[in-house]
């Protein structure tokens, strides 16, 4: 009889590195203008500031998997809380704008490296029938974190401009957290079957799951590791082989973020007094993005398994253009003032939270093969993370060079370009084993 119990324990810690993502991602919203006045620094040294952290994104995602390759998922999830921790503690003591950077791209490190490691795990112990949701988890906890960081933001802004030290050092409370509760977890059956060779481990942990069905997974396991190479360098990885979860991956993570998504999360209270919000106004609005996010994010996560994960970016994809191209409209008409922006981006923020939001650590996850996953998902999200610091590095520039209605057409016009991505060319891998998946990615090459 499957552990349900115990299959959801393992996958909400593990997740809980997406809370820690969500929440030091998001953190830097509320006090980015505050540390630019307080340290006198110019718009290109602010945005400088807040796009280390995604430069440290982008190495962890890119090596992130190598440890999870050769040590394994549980003992790489394990260095990835400590890293969290160390940088939680130099944000918050940090005595000037240079120690501030170097242990944001700690925290980056931590972020990217999670971002690879963690979905993989949870999609590798997951039955297929509950798969998407148990995975999704991960998003969860990425806008969980987002509405905690906005929370947390809005409520200590109410005290002096020094207190942006405690939005920052609180992330080390959840992080010595996390650094515990890993410890709880056993290692992926997966890994241990395909890199150790480890089958009475393996089948140890299977019967955790499901005693009945173990057997028959662990011979599954192996019937699969038997008809793929032992071991995939990265050359080999970069095959013809490989080529159709390759562009698939690279192509969902680019339009995550050309949709504008990070530059939202990042400069929400910037955008929001650029259409008229006074600034605290502008920090409250904030939380009503944190918690759209998270409700929708809920929603697309009892949809997943249910209707698929070409549904949900269809609705995401529309929601996207409607409300980008909306955004864009009233920046442009001179009419940005009161409510009207703030209404649409939450728009934008529900179409985002049970589209984008709520698929994309699922897919990546599922359409590599055992023997690679570590590499795809390495691939799709330093893609995503590359193209997050970009956007956060010259968001204030090209704000304040070009005005917001030229940015938010620009990303209207790129979802434009996903919808045709999901209508041409995006599989479906609701309930379907991920060994299965593996036969159909390789074999349509």
């Amino acid at each position: 009889m499957m552990n349900y119990r115990k299959i959801f324990y393992w996958s909400i810690t593990v997740a809980l590195g997406g809370f820690l993502f969500g929440l030091d991602t998001a953190v830097i919203s509320g006090c980015e203008r505050i540390i630019q006045q307080c340290w006198n620094l110019s718009d290109a040294v602010t945005g400088q500031m807040v796009a280390m952290a995604l430069y440290g994104t982008i190495v962890g995602a890119i090596f992130g998997g190598l440890p999870a390759e050769r040590y394994g998922r549980k003992k790489t999830l394990f260095g990835v809380a400590i890293l969290y921790l160390v940088s939680a503690l130099g944000c918050g003591l940090s005595p000037d704008v240079t120690w501030l950077m170097i242990f944001r791209f700690l925290g980056g490190l931590s972020v990217g490296a999670s971002s690879v490691v963690a979905p993989m795990y949870i999609a590798e112990i997951s039955p297929a029938e509950i798969r998407g949701r148990l995975t999704a988890l991960f998003q969860f906890n990425i806008v969980f974190g987002i509405l905690i960081a906005y929370l947390s933001n809005w409520l200590i802004s109410m005290e002096n401009p020094d207190n942006w030290r405690w939005m920052l050092g609180i992330v080390a409370i959840p992080s010595l957290l996390f650094v515990i509760l890993i410890l709880t977890v056993p290692e992926s059956p997966r890994w241990l079957v395909v890199n150790r060779g480890n089958t009475a481990e393996a089948l140890r942990i299977l019967k955790l799951i499901n005693p009945e069905t173990a057997p028959a997974l662990l011979a599954y396991m192996q019937a699969g590791q038997e008809a793929e190479p032992k071991s995939v360098g990265l050359s080999a990885f970069f095959s013809s082989r490989y080529r159709l979860p390759i562009i698939l991956a690279f192509l969902f993570a680019f339009f995550n973020q050309v949709s504008g998504i990070n530059a939202v999360i990042y400069y929400a209270p910037r955008i929001f007094e650029e259409a008229g919000l006074a600034a605290n106004t502008a920090l409250l609005s904030s939380v009503g993005i944190g918690l759209i996010n998270l409700v929708f994010t809920m929603i697309g996560l009892s949809l997943i398994d249910r209707f698929g994960r070409r549904f949900l970016m269809y609705i995401g994809s529309f929601g996207y253009i409607l409300s980008l191209s909306a955004v864009s409209f009233v920046f442009f008409s001179g009419a940005s003032g009161g409510i009207t922006v703030p209404v649409l981006l939450f728009v934008f923020i529900a179409a985002h939270a049970i589209g984008q939001g709520a698929v994309i650590w699922v897919f990546i996850s599922e359409i590599f093969p055992n023997q690679v996953r570590s590499f795809g998902n390495s691939l799709g999200s330093s893609t995503h993370w590359v193209f997050a610091a970009l956007i956060a590095a010259v968001f204030p520039w090209m704000a304040s060079s070009f005005g917001q209605a030229y940015i938010f057409g620009f990303f209207a016009v790129m979802m434009v370009f996903q919808l045709l991505f999901v209508w041409r060319m995006m599989p479906e891998t609701r309930g379907v084993s991920l060994e299965i998946i593996e036969k159909r990615m390789t074999s349509s090459v």
